[in-house]
């Protein structure tokens, strides 16, 4: 049997363990212990923190590693500690031109998959594609260009008009030429056929539910207390709205049944922390190591995931899995025509709430601290409709199923 060659070129793997990394990393393990050869064209380690991992930060700028059989080719990429919208584009350059040199490493390659949340990963894939007559997957994590312009980054309008303008058209050829193009949610995959007649196919995060497990679960030191536990874990960033948690906080800072634990890292980090400080309510933490994820997740009683109102269908976070697998209730808010309202009502694992509704926010929460046997319902509900849709191993055998249907086309 012919040795299929894969390609994957996307900036974050392993050991990143949470968000993009993680999944990336789990698709190319996938895929190598299925009888295909992958290669991974990457970056160096640096998040949620932004910055350059310790263990890395020393080693020089190209840098090959094997792991678990996966040959790695890193480029240490700029990496900004306070990420602007300057700063963060000579990131994406320097990732992109730096790995310029990694794509002459590959000899050969029937597949090239570009991981987006750069969509200059699909000009490196395209670029590669001339030398080895490989196919190229497309697949979308983040829609980059509209998540810049949702949140604000640009605030010119000029600027903003003359910028979307152009990206989307360079963003449309890209994805014109792919063989095939996949995202995380439905709402993404009717995104993308909006952008580009190249065929579409559905590829969500998925779930270990064997992985995150309630059943398995110990209490994690961060939630040892007797109180109602509001947990937040993943990525302190632009996406989430701080204002409405802030809010809902403080109007809780003086019940000592309720404690507020925030677990994670990102360009917000500094800026919450400096608001949080004041709140006795309020325990913050670092990112917890993937082994202890489940723990973490388990230990709550309730997981709460704020969005901006203007983040619309760019985005499907990938840590409301997670949160559901944890077979405990979620409260959700954002835009009403976001994916994750969707996954909310059919599963009635949770409440989804309009961003600026704080009151019927507090009272959901009042509640279910009042009603236990509510708040067991919404977590079983949750946790079944996770297994039934998110499930893993499904998921990587249907991508799985069309690699071969691609590649034999």
């Amino acid at each position: 049997m012919n040795i299929i060659n894969i390609t994957i070129i996307g900036p974050n793997f392993h050991p990143e363990d949470t968000a993009i990394g993680l999944y990336t990393t789990q698709m190319a393990e996938y895929l190598q212990e299925n009888d295909f050869k992958v290669s991974v064209i990457t970056g160096f380690p640096y998040y949620p923190q932004w910055e350059i991992w310790e263990d890395y930060k020393n080693k020089p700028n190209y840098l090959e590693e094997d792991y678990k059989g996966i040959k790695i080719y890193r480029y240490k990429q700029f990496t900004p500690k306070k990420p602007s919208l300057k700063k963060r584009i000579k990131h994406i350059l320097s990732f992109t031109f730096g790995n310029l040199k990694n794509l002459r490493k590959i000899v050969k390659s029937d597949l090239i998959i570009a991981i987006v949340p750069f969509t200059s990963d699909i000009w490196l894939a395209h670029k590669l594609t001339k030398k080895t007559k490989a196919k190229v997957w497309v697949h979308i994590q983040d829609f980059e260009f509209d998540a810049a312009f949702e949140t604000g980054v640009i605030k010119n309008k000029l600027l903003k008009k003359i910028a979307s303008k152009v990206l989307y058209k360079i963003e449309k050829k890209l994805l014109d030429e792919a063989n095939i193009v996949s995202s995380i949610s439905y709402s993404m995959i009717e995104k993308a056929k909006r952008k580009t007649t190249t065929e579409t196919f559905y590829l969500p995060n998925w779930i270990d539910e064997d992985f995150i497990h309630p059943e398995k679960a110990r209490q994690h030191p961060f939630l040892n207390s007797n109180k109602f536990k509001i947990l937040y874990s993943g990525n302190i960033g632009a996406k989430q709205d701080w204002e409405t948690y802030l809010k809902v906080v403080d109007y809780f800072k003086d019940d000592e049944k309720i404690e507020f634990i925030l677990v994670g890292d990102g360009a917000k980090k500094r800026w919450l922390l400096e608001k949080i400080k004041k709140y006795k309510n309020v325990k913050y933490y670092p990112p917890v190591p993937y082994e202890e994820l489940p723990d973490l997740l388990c230990s709550a009683d309730l997981h709460i995931l704020l969005q901006k109102e203007e983040v619309i269908d760019s985005v499907m976070p990938s840590k409301l899995l997670g949160m559901m697998a944890s077979a405990k209730p979620s409260l959700v808010s954002g835009n009403n025509k976001s994916e994750v309202v969707k996954v909310i009502k059919e599963s009635q694992g949770g409440k989804f709430f309009d961003s600026n509704n704080i009151n019927a926010i507090i009272n959901f929460i009042e509640k279910l601290r009042k009603d236990t046997y509510l708040a067991e319902n919404y977590g079983k509900n949750a946790r079944q409709y996770i297994i039934e849709n998110f499930s893993k191993e499904k998921i990587l055998k249907n991508m799985r199923d069309k690699i071969e249907e691609i590649l034999s086309s």
